[in-house]
């Protein structure tokens, strides 16, 4: 065979003809450039690498041509319906890794993990955080309602209105099941935003407090016993999934993870729940979301109206939790710093770290870092109850 035809046969099937052929060929390498954009910001910048890392990592396999690692059409259809015996057969890893995405096995493995590394301590010494919790939760049905005004259907705009939590297995768990074909848009959109918190919040937080407010030194929070750390998890599971059964695939797995953490007789349980499987399943998952992210996907005006919306439900999430803040100062004669109420987002722990830290620059011997670490542990809580309620009311 002449060899420069083996050499022409070897460049056209290969991926870099199909890059420069063709229209698709130039979105995936729009979409490979925004990867290589997240990667830096990853390592360069340190946004909340251990998810974006692996996410866009995802991203660039998924639109590297003729890779084989992942196949959207095996998971595209309307009715939710999986062809297991064909992903199994033919597809590439990224599909059968995706299963535990598809089949919501992942997001409560990383709940149980965030449970066993959660001190649930000041959040059982001043309850009044769950009230701030629930009021960082206001960006979640804001954004829900005003999605629908923009066009979206109510279950594309429940995981889009989620967003708003700050809670990115939360936010894969509810699209996953309501809006699938969303899944790449609002993953990103999520974890972005996590790890843009220290970049997003100050502003709003400067903005809505005075100088007088962000200075308030609170009182010391009171010692919390060890029955109360091991008896909070079992009670908070009982009484929340009672009353909304929705959200036992969330809050059952976080309340696990703490009671292992707290009962003292779990210590290895704990720590692997914290440690070996916590990571195993935060590679997986954002590997496989990110992978999700193809330039078909992707790059299209919904995208683009989520990406916007989800900084509004962020901001507004935020807004919501230090108002709520304020009208506590008042309310207690200046004794409630309004800044820990920007943590009942539920990006813990970093929320409240921005807490801290803004309050420090305000006033350097003001440490909140564990008065805000309720609220923090609050959002959580409530951005599960939230997801809850959406699964009730539309799954």
């Amino acid at each position: 065979m002449d060899i420069l035809q083996v050499i022409s046969d070897f460049a056209v099937s290969s991926g870099i003809a199909q890059l420069f052929t063709s229209i698709e060929g130039f979105k995936q390498l729009v979409m490979i450039g925004i990867s290589c954009v997240l990667i830096y910001l990853a390592i360069g910048k340190g946004f909340e690498p251990l998810l974006l890392l692996p996410i866009a990592f995802g991203m660039l396999l998924a639109n590297l041509p003729l890779s084989g690692l992942m196949h959207s059409e095996y998971f595209a259809s309307p009715t939710g319906d999986l062809d297991i015996a064909e992903i199994m057969s033919h597809g590439g890893l990224l599909d059968i890794l995706y299963l535990g995405v598809k089949c919501g096995i992942y997001p409560p493995l990383i709940f149980l993990g965030i449970g066993a590394m959660t001190d649930f301590g000041p959040l059982i010494a001043n309850p009044k955080g769950l009230l701030l919790g629930a009021a960082a939760q206001l960006g979640i049905f804001v954004t829900f309602i005003a999605a629908i005004f923009l066009g979206f259907d109510a279950l594309e705009a429940a995981s889009i209105g989620i967003i708003g939590g700050a809670d990115g297995p939360t936010a894969i768990l509810i699209t996953k099941t309501l809006a699938p074909h969303l899944l790449s848009s609002i993953a990103v959109a999520a974890y972005s935003y996590m790890a843009l918190v220290p970049v997003i919040q100050p502003p709003i937080m400067m903005a809505l407090t005075t100088e007088k407010e962000r200075s308030v030194k609170m009182e010391q929070l009171r010692p919390v016993s060890k029955k109360e750390k091991i008896l909070f998890p079992v009670v908070a599971a009982i009484v929340i999934i009672l009353i909304i059964p929705d959200s036992a695939a969330l809050v059952g797995p976080l309340m696990l993870g703490n009671l292992f953490k707290e009962c003292g007789v779990t210590d290895r349980l704990s720590k692997t729940a914290q440690n070996e499987l916590c990571n195993i399943i935060t590679i997986f998952l954002g590997t496989t979301v990110g992978a999700t992210a193809s330039a078909a996907n992707f790059l299209t005006w919904d995208t683009i109206k989520i990406v916007i919306m989800g900084v509004c439900a962020f901001g507004i999430a935020t807004a919501g939790g230090i108002l709520l803040g304020k009208l506590m100062y008042k309310l207690t004669g200046g004794k409630v710093n309004p800044l820990i109420g920007s943590a009942g987002v539920s990006a813990v722990p970093m929320a409240a770290r921005v807490s801290n830290t803004v309050g420090q620059k305000c006033c350097p011997g003001n440490f909140l870092l564990m008065h805000a670490m309720g609220p923090n542990v609050a959002g959580v809580i409530g951005s599960a109850v939230a997801a809850g309620v959406f699964l009730t009311l539309f799954k």
